[in-house]
Order: C-alpha cells, then structure tokens, then sequence
C-alpha cells in the first residue's frame, strides 16, 4: 500500500521548505516499511483425528492505515509431528480477514467458534455460533438486553461451558431509562434512543473506569443458550461490583450446580471508601476479588431432583472466594477441577503503586460443591523482594492462556518480564516449583502462544528480529527443567521487504548492567542492584571516530518496563541512524520488589539520577558523541523527559514527548487517577493522604516535583504529541508546559491528535507521531 499523502503532510507546517518536504517523504516511504510488518495476536491449537497432527489458528494484526484501523485476519495450519526434533506447518493459502469482527473464541474442544460483532449506533450485539464447515446459528441481542460485549483484556471474560452449549460473557448493562421532555413538558415513563416524539436528558452523571471507559457502562455477567438463543443476566451480583473475566467451574460430584467464577471490583474506591472509579487502565492497585455465583440455564440429569426455592436462596448471591487476600484475579481451574488458581497484585494495591511484583494463588475446589468464603488460599509463587543474580525476580504476568496446562495437569506455562526481556515459565501449583522454559542465555523476548499437549507454541524476537514462530518440546521427564528445545517454524507473515531486513541485519544490540550511582545504605538491598538499559547500535558504530547521534527512551508507568521485543518504532527510530539507549530505571517492573518499591517518593529525582548515570555508562565506553543525544518518552516517560531537559539542560540538544506529566499540580485535579500522583510523590504513605481537595502545602510540594519547576532552564528544542481525548495526563498537562516553553523563547512544535487517548494509538496518529519524531530529531540531531 502507498503512503496516503494525507497521512504524511498532515502535521507539517505552513511554508515548510523543500529539504524538509523531501525528508518528510523519505521517512514516510521508510515508516512504511515498517509498520508493514503484521504483529501475532492469538493462537489456538486443537488436536486432530490423525496420530501426530493438530490443527493451529492464528489470529494476526496488521495497520490499514488508510481505514485508520487496525486490519484483523485468520491463518490456519494444519500441524505435523514427524518426529520428536522436527514439525511441519502447512498453512492455509489465504488469511480470511474478519471484518467487523470485535472478538473470536473457540470451543476447548475446537468444534464450534463463537464470533462476536459489536455493532455501533445502539444497533443489536451479534453472536454467530460456526460449525466446521458452516454458520449453526446466528443470535441478536438487542440493547434492552446488554450492549457490548467487553473485548479489552482486561474486563473481558468469554467462557464456553464444559457441554459447549453455554457461553458465559461479560458486557455493558443495558441504558438505564433517562428523564425526557416532549412537547407537553416532562413525560413520566421516559424514553428510548429512538423515540422521535420526545428528547432525553442526561439524567444524573455516573462514574466510570475512566482512560478508554469513558463511553462504556458498567461490565455485567451474562449467559447465552446457543441452542436456543436465550440470553439471561446473572442474578446476585452485588451492584457495586464491575466483573470481569469469567470462567465456568467443573460441575460437583453429585449435582448440576453449575457456578461461574468471576472477578469482581469494587465502586468504592475513593477516599474512605467513597463511591469513586479510579482509572484501571494500565492500574492494577484497584482491589479486586475472586466471586463464584450460580449460573442460569441449570441443566438436571434424568434421577435428579430440582433444588427447591430455599436452597436457591443460598447460592443465589454471589461468594467472595478470597477475602482476607486485596487483589485477586485471571482465575484458571485445573484440568481435574480439584484446583482454582489465580493471580495477585496485592503488593500493588497495598503500597498503591499502579502495578507491582506479583503472586500466584491456589484454592482447593469442593468436590462436592460446597461453596463457603473461608475457602484456605495457598501461596503457589510468592512475591521476590530481592532476587538473586540469575534467579526468578518475581511474577509480572499481563495474561495468562485459557488453557495453560501440560498434560500431567498440575503443570502451567505462562509469560512472565524476568529484568528487560519477557521469558516462559512453567510453575507446578501443588509442588510449587518454578522453572525459565525459555534458553537461559537468550536476550531475545518470548511469549507463549498456545499449548499442543505437552509442546509449546510461542512467539520469539527482539529490537532487530520481527517475530518468529517458535515450537518447542520436552527432551526429558516433565520434573526435569531447561531441558527444552526450540525449532523455528516458517510462517508466511514472516516476510518482510529486503529494506527493512538490510536495516534490521546491520543492527546490534545488548542487555546493559548499570551500577547505581549512589548507593545509600539507606537503600533496600535489592534497590542497591544494578538495573538495565537495552543498548540498539549499528554494527560499524563508529565511523571516522564519529558515533552515531544517540536517542535515549524512557517508558511510561513509571512501575512498567521496556523488553527487549521487537518494536516497529524503535526499528524505524534506528533505521535512521540513531542508537538508541531504552533504559529500565529502578522502579521498573521484573528486578523484585523492593527495587521497584525504591521509586515512589522519589520520582523526579532517582529515576532521573539513574537515566543520567546510564548516559554517562554508556559516554564512559565512548558509545556517545556527547553532542548529539536527543530524549523521547511518554507518559511518566514524558515526565523524565522534561526533567532532564530541565535538570540537566547542556546534556540534551532536543526532545519529543508524548502525553507528557508535566505538572502534577495541575494533573490532580483532572486525572483519572489522582492517587498516583500521591503515592509517586509522597511514597505509599501518600494513600493516606489522598484527597480530592488537597492542601495549598501538598499542592506545593507536588508543583516542586514536577518538571514545571525547572522549565526555567530549559534549552532544548520539544516536540509535544497530544491526545486530546486522554483522561490520565489530560492535554492542559502538555499544553501548559509548552506555552510556557513559547513564553521563554524555546522551539516548539506542538501536534494535537483530537480523537486519540493517552496511548496514541490510532493507526494514522500513532504514524504520524514517529514521522514527527523522526524528522524533528534529524533537524537537531544531524
């Protein structure tokens, strides 16, 4: 597909000069290449009537930039085993793009594929039910009923029971009926979207979820019939609860007491337990639990007598399974249904931080069925404070599989960050053992895809490798660890242009250990550790004795971390000539907790020490032409940014940021989480001091740990790229910043991308962010 013009000369601005068209167009033409490349979302595989087959899926994304969306389509294969050391993929000729398609989830036995469509202007959710080889039944679920069906991986929760003939969902409640005039004046029973006689009011403001929940209602717990179409909410549900990520349990041993088991957080979430949603994007300190409820449609078997109206009364509220325990969640039963098992981020809710170290769960299940809240949760992985050298850091999780298990059922295999690259575990919940599935001495990252029996299907790459198929399998017993091997699997989404594979081919990159640059005895041990930096240079580095201008990167959260994955912007940033120093700052996620823990409190000033002492690591080994470094970050990556900028004005010639905190005063009022600003200000006492209206003393002390405080000193030339829809670092944050920049006489460029939330994520906005980027990084950096 060609550049759109629209696309490239959109952010230039008026009376541009023809040098600096032509490089718009080079790095468009470039940029291109890159965002190309189709990204693996999914894979599912199902076993086969034939001896050492299965049958793979794969769903996987490309940008449409033209469409301004993200283009989804399904590639099948048919899987041989041909022997222990070799497979054979034969994949299908074409994709099939699924159009209008919100999700697919398939049966566990692979038989049936549920596809959702939501649709927009209020119109009916569809559920289409497929056969092998054709549509069984297609389902309209009118807005009277619920609207959306939830697909953003987190609330989302699809479950087909064990008969494959119920799927649990969550979905948005149906509109509650609003206030509405007509002619005559207010009319009493209100009205619906499409009642043209009469117009509704807004009725009273409701809370939400707040970054990229704006415009959803309320996740609620719904069942379908695919038999015969009826869909029945799920009564007994605390309303102040949102739920999320269902799954059905195994039935009893001596009943049809069919329960779900869902995640379920609270309203109550403001200070003092007020009614306040606080953001839950990206935030996984907002307390949550595990809850099991019966569920509708109770199939009898035929000698079985129905349960009368006074047992109902029993299940019929929903059980907190884990109380005592502050965050539960991705619930995932055992094969033989004797075991519930889960994960925790307790650490993260009670410090406060947004994400934390994390811990796995187990909850003996009642063969019988007997349900109570004092069911005993066993510690499967706890939290790593301070991890070894070469030991697990701990659990950081962002998914786990539908199906995590190997077949001797107590074996799981998940994705966990281990310091700046993502590594498979397998985790034996009743031993409670833990071993890296991935090559020890791999710097690549790599997630888990699927499970075929006992083999592994993943996804491996790294800053200079797009993503390569991986199958890997057991060499010895199942007891054994690193005893995996990996076979490359060719793929036809593979394939890239041989410009991108000669820029990729002339690239290196490292795993940087950088000492801490003060380190206190007042320091925990494990923030006295060294942390890392991913380091992204040309092979021939130097040239003439020049190097090559340097980019240094800084992720967001602050409490997330930047792997060594393969990333499209990054690839295109280096493809131009830069080397790029991507640093993981204590307080980053994957070195343990008490690293992680070292940050809040101290943010502007250790996580700004430790991007300095990284700069000077890598100027120490003469990597640096110290006359040409630029900084780029978003977010909290944003908020380092302009401190250095501010802080330590002669080391940096120009930067861009995204989204940027730069002035956390004026952010607390207008954020969707102002509990953040309190804990990364004031530590995890600042839980305690969490107010919507803070003091003038508070508010003194959160303007002096801004970058706003040091805009005085600035030099460097910024490029501000700004989503005027985001609720977490609201435009007035960057805005601000900026036209005080103006005010002072410093270049700025500002790009305001009007329907874009915090993550700028849209196709066409996320690729003229980079183009900017690229090209306003080259006037100053040359």
């Amino acid at each position: 597909m060609q550049v759109p013009g629209a696309v490239s000369e959109k952010g230039m601005p008026l009376g541009i000069d023809a040098a600096t068209e032509e490089e718009y167009a080079s790095q468009a033409k470039l940029l291109q290449e890159f965002s190309n490349i189709p990204i693996i979302d999914k894979a599912w595989i199902f076993k086969s009537d034939s001896a050492n087959c299965s049958r793979a899926m794969f769903s996987v994304g490309q940008v449409n930039l033209l469409a301004n969306k993200k283009r989804t389509v399904i590639l099948s294969s048919h899987v041989s085993k041909t022997s222990k050391q070799s497979v054979d993929f034969q994949w299908t000729p074409f994709p099939i793009e699924m159009t209008g398609v919100s999700t697919v989830v398939p049966s566990p036995s692979g038989s049936k594929l549920l596809v959702v469509r939501n649709k927009e202007n209020e119109s009916p959710t569809q559920l289409e039910i497929c056969g092998p080889s054709l549509l069984e039944k297609e389902i309209h679920i009118p807005q009277s009923v619920h609207g959306s069906i939830y697909n953003d991986k987190w609330f989302e929760g699809i479950s087909w029971n064990h008969k494959e003939t119920l799927i649990a969902y969550v979905a948005e409640e149906p509109s509650p009926l609003k206030p509405a005039f007509n002619d005559l004046g207010f009319k009493k029973e209100g009205c619906s979207e499409k009642d043209s006689g009469s117009w509704k009011a807004q009725g009273d403001w409701e809370e939400d979820w707040g970054e990229t929940y704006s415009k959803k209602r309320k996740p609620s717990l719904f069942v379908v019939n695919i038999n015969s179409g009826e869909v029945q909410a799920v009564q007994g549900i605390s309303k102040s609860l949102s739920v999320g990520q269902v799954v059905w349990a195994p039935l009893s041993s001596h009943g049809c007491q069919n329960y779900l088991v869902f995640v379920g957080w609270s309203s109550e979430n403001g200070p003092n337990q007020t009614p306040r949603k606080l953001g839950i994007k990206y935030c996984y300190n907002r307390p949550c639990a595990l809850y099991a409820i019966r569920a509708p449609f109770q199939e009898l078997k035929a000698n079985e007598v129905p349960i009368n109206d006074n047992e109902m009364d029993n299940f019929g509220t929903a059980i907190n399974l884990t109380r005592g325990l502050s965050s539960a969640f991705f619930p995932r039963f055992s094969p033989d249904g004797r075991s519930l098992v889960f994960l925790s981020a307790k650490s993260a809710v009670d410090s406060g931080a947004h994400s934390a170290t994390n811990s796995l769960h187990r909850i003996d299940w009642p063969a019988d069925g007997k349900l109570q809240s004092s069911l005993n949760i066993i510690d499967v992985v706890p939290v790593v404070m301070c991890p070894e050298d070469g030991c697990l850091p701990g659990l950081y999780c962002s998914s786990f599989l539908s199906d995590p298990w190997l077949s001797d059922g107590c074996t799981m295999i998940l994705s966990s960050v281990w310091g700046s690259t993502n590594v498979i575990l397998s985790v034996n919940i009743l031993s409670c053992e833990i071993s890296r599935v991935t090559p020890n001495d791999s710097s690549y990252s790599w997630d888990v895809l699927a499970l075929d029996e006992d083999n592994i299907l993943a996804v491996s790459s790294s800053p200079i490798d797009p993503p390569q198929i991986k199958y890997g399998y057991h060499t010895g017993q199942m007891d054994q660890s690193n005893t995996w091997n990996w076979l490359n699997v060719s793929s036809p989404f593979a394939r890239y242009s041989d410009k991108v594979k000669s820029f990729l081919s002339s690239l290196q990159f490292s795993i940087l250990k950088i000492p801490v640059s003060d380190p206190s005895e007042i320091l925990s041990n494990g923030a006295r550790k060294p942390y890392e930096a991913i380091f992204i240079s040309n092979k021939e580095n130097k040239m003439d004795n020049a190097c090559n201008p340097l980019i240094v990167i800084l992720h967001g959260g602050p409490h997330s971390v930047s792997l060594t994955s393969y990333s499209k912007s990054s690839a295109f940033l280096s493809s131009l000539g830069y080397n790029l120093l991507i640093v993981n700052y204590r307080g980053s996620l994957g070195f343990g907790e008490e690293a992680l823990q070292s940050l809040p409190g101290k943010v502007g000033t250790q996580d700004v020490n430790d991007v300095l002492a990284a700069l000077d690591y890598v100027t120490g080994k003469g990597l640096v032409d110290v006359s040409k470094v630029a900084v780029l970050g978003g977010s909290h990556g944003g908020f380092l940014s302009t401190h250095l900028i501010g802080q330590a004005p002669d080391r940096f010639v120009v930067a861009a940021v995204r989204n940027p905190v730069c002035n956390l005063s004026l952010m607390l009022g207008t954020t969707d989480i102002p509990d953040w600003c309190y804990v990364e200000a004031f530590g995890s006492e600042g839980k305690d001091y969490f107010s919507e209206a803070p003091s003038a003393e508070y508010l003194k002390l959160f303007y002096n740990k801004s970058p706003i405080s040091h805009l005085s000193k600035v030099k460097a030339p910024v490029l501000f790229l700004l989503g005027a829809q985001d609720l977490r670092v609201p435009v007035s944050n960057g805005l601000q910043y900026a036209r005080a920049l103006r005010e002072k006489g410093v270049e700025v460029k500002v790009i305001v991308f009007p329907e874009d939330v915090h993550g700028i994520e849209r196709p066409q906005s996320d690729f003229e962010s980079f183009l900017n980027i690229g090209v306003w990084f080259k006037k100053y950096c040359k």
